[in-house]
């Protein structure tokens, strides 16, 4: 099969699909692999690591979508290049459809066969969402301390404190990838950390794991009642191909003090914070009722070299799968658009 790597062209990103190293076994097996020049510069990976093992580089993305039979990106297609998708290819890639109607609407016109890393399924678990959720998980706890600071416009607060003084409180809203990432980090720089979820066997796993770490069903009455003390509001929810219900309103962000700050990581998916909006890695942070919110929309690519490396790591199996015309149930599972057909329900 001939395979096509673009350069990635949303705001900030700087990930590449496949790594040189992933891209020399699917060579071996037999399969054209195309690159567009300097798609993977921004990762860390020159033109040259991918002419060594065999990969062909194309000068343009029009160059580059003309020569591919399937397409293996990290983002879902811009406006600016569904003008190059046609009806054969087969596209893989992260594809938020649930927050996305417009794009949801111009590939189903397309025609073409749509995979979305995100619904690959197995055994309930979603192994091409998990790398990027633990990057994610990390980096917002990065980036809510980091705002905390006060020259940042937060509330001058050190998240681990110091001996005797009280430290910060964060509270992580789903104990999925991402959620246990965010808590983990946090509860090694020494704040108090407070995880909610509805599924009582991760709060169960994560109380074992973390003495000392609270772990609690999720209520509304319980988010209300945590939000006057708490620093930093990590928001962690998702629901596979679906869009993420907003389970911290706005009158529960106004309880929060003054200087403290929401990161909302499900916002490739809507967002599970009624007052975030998406925010770019230019633009990373808007202020709303004395909050400071952070809502990127590709956070992990803000570290590309360690993305790109996990990524490629998880996505290249399937890879070989697609190539191989392997359709496996995982697989079938990811089709979200098909001959103009939506095969998930937003």
């Amino acid at each position: 099969m001939r395979i096509g790597i673009p350069t990635e062209v949303k705001s900030s990103e700087k990930r590449v699909a496949l790594t040189p190293e992933a891209c020399a076994t699917l060579v071996e097996k037999g399969h054209e692999v195309f690159l567009q020049k300097d798609a993977g510069v921004g990762a860390g990976f020159p033109d040259e690591d991918y002419t060594a093992v065999g990969v062909k580089i194309e000068p343009t993305a029009d160059h580059l979508f003309k020569a591919a039979e399937m397409i293996v990106k990290v983002k879902e297609p811009q406006q600016e290049e569904l003008s190059r998708l046609q009806k054969d290819l087969l596209l893989f890639c992260y594809l938020p459809l649930a927050a996305e109607p417009a794009l949801t609407k111009g590939l189903q016109e397309i025609g073409l066969k749509a995979v979305a890393f995100e619904t690959v399924e197995e055994g309930g678990k979603t192994p091409l969402l998990a790398p990027m959720s633990a990057v994610a998980g990390r980096l917002s706890v990065q980036i809510g301390t980091w705002y905390l600071h006060a020259p940042r416009g937060g509330r001058g607060e050190l998240m681990g404190g110091i001996d005797g003084l009280q430290q910060g409180h964060v509270v992580v809203i789903g104990a999925g990838v991402a959620g246990q990432e965010a808590a983990h980090l946090s509860y090694h720089m020494g704040a108090k950390v407070t995880l909610l979820d509805i599924n009582q066997e991760r709060l169960d796993m994560m109380s074992s794991r973390y003495p000392g770490m609270n772990c609690e069903i999720s209520t509304p009455e319980r988010i209300t009642e945590l939000m006057p003390e708490t620093s930093l509001l990590v928001g962690a929810v998702y629901v596979i191909g679906k869009r993420a219900p907003h389970v911290v309103t706005e009158e529960q962000i106004k309880l929060m003090p003054q200087g403290s700050v929401a990161v909302d990581i499900s916002i490739d998916q809507g967002g599970c914070i009624a007052t975030s909006r998406p925010c770019t890695h230019d633009m990373p942070v808007y202020t709303q009722h004395g909050v400071i919110h952070s809502a990127i929309t590709n956070l992990p690519g803000s570290v590309p070299l360690t993305s790109s490396q996990a990524l490629s790591q998880a996505i290249l199996p399937y890879v070989h799968q697609l190539a191989e015309g392997e359709w496996t149930p995982a697989l079938e599972k990811g089709i979200n658009v098909d001959g103009g057909e939506l095969k998930i329900a937003l």
